[in-house]
């Protein structure tokens, strides 16, 4: 059984291994390695992070960091959301978007927004399922290792928050 629960320092070990897991792969982050916790927690929003826990083990996390510092951009915010390798599969990841959506409209996010490689397929297809749509793609938007890289735009817009 999996239980979602907000994201406390304390987590911060399990989810920065995570976090090192899906860097390792090449297809989730431009990032190189993980930054501590002082810089990772000023980044995202404290009341929209989440881990999933499988018994006492911390299975996978969900995080939203705003877009910018202008107000008018106060209901928009970017997901970064890591499944420990092996729990893969397992439905955790929909689960944890599922809940850091609902949360996210009750605190007026209208519009999440995902940067996703086109590689990272498990990834594109989470995000669909969770009403995530691409709405295009910045070529070559940076290098990793050597190589430049695209990156998927993908938005989902709230049916219930901002529409007025």
């Amino acid at each position: 059984m999996m239980d979602i629960y907000t994201m406390w320092p304390v987590h911060w070990p399990e989810v920065k291994d995570i976090y090192l897991e899906g860097i390792a792969t090449g297809q989730a982050t431009f990032q190189a390695d993980a930054p501590s916790w002082d810089d990772w927690d000023r980044a995202h929003l404290a009341e929209l992070r989440y881990v999933a826990a499988v018994g006492n083990e911390i299975a996978g996390w969900v995080a939203l960091s705003p877009v910018s510092s202008r107000c008018v951009y106060a209901g928009v915010a970017e997901v970064s959301i890591y499944i420990a390798e092996r729990f893969r599969g397992q439905k955790i990841g929909i689960q944890l978007l599922q809940h850091v959506i609902t949360e996210s409209e009750k605190a007026n996010i209208w519009t999440l927004q995902a940067g996703i490689f086109p590689e990272n397929v498990a990834s594109l297809r989470l995000h669909e399922k969770a009403g995530f749509r691409v709405m295009g793609y910045r070529e070559k938007v940076g290098k990793m290792n050597g190589v430049w890289r695209d990156v998927n735009l993908l938005e989902r817009r709230s049916k219930t928050t901002g529409i007025n």
